[in-house]
């Protein structure tokens, strides 16, 4: 394995919370009003430090979309997906955007989100924007 160089982010970050590896900055949320099968989601203009699974389609709550899961680069926690297509013209403005799921990331207060309760399985990106 080669060397893994991370980027470093200056001013208020969100962070894996396995590693504490930066993700992105409190200043690329798009929206917090996302929510993931596992509870809320947020919405990032850019991301660092993560990595692509594979590509598919996927049906959720705000139509079809082409996803791919993104990982922590450093230790290899799943931390949400990204937004490779929108098949409905309304929801084009997610494409090449980022979503964490916020049960895996500290928030940039140091705190942690935990699911209070289990949200019914299926994927979700609902939304208010």
């Amino acid at each position: 394995m080669g060397r893994l160089f991370l980027v470093n982010l200056e001013g208020k970050s969100y962070s894996c919370k396995h590693c504490k590896t930066n993700l992105g900055l409190c200043d690329d949320v798009v929206s917090k009003s996302f929510q993931s099968r596992h509870g809320k989601a947020y919405l990032f203009s850019k991301v660092v430090n993560v990595y692509a699974g594979k590509k598919e389609d996927r049906m959720m709550m705000t139509g079809m979309h082409t996803v791919v899961d993104i990982y922590c680069v450093k230790c290899g926690s799943y931390v949400g997906w990204k937004y490779e297509f929108a098949f409905e013209k309304n929801q084009k403005y997610k494409e090449g955007k980022s979503v964490l799921e916020r049960y895996k990331v500290w928030g940039p207060d140091g705190n942690n989100y935990w699911v209070a309760q289990e949200v019914e399985a299926g994927d979700s990106d609902t939304d208010d924007a």
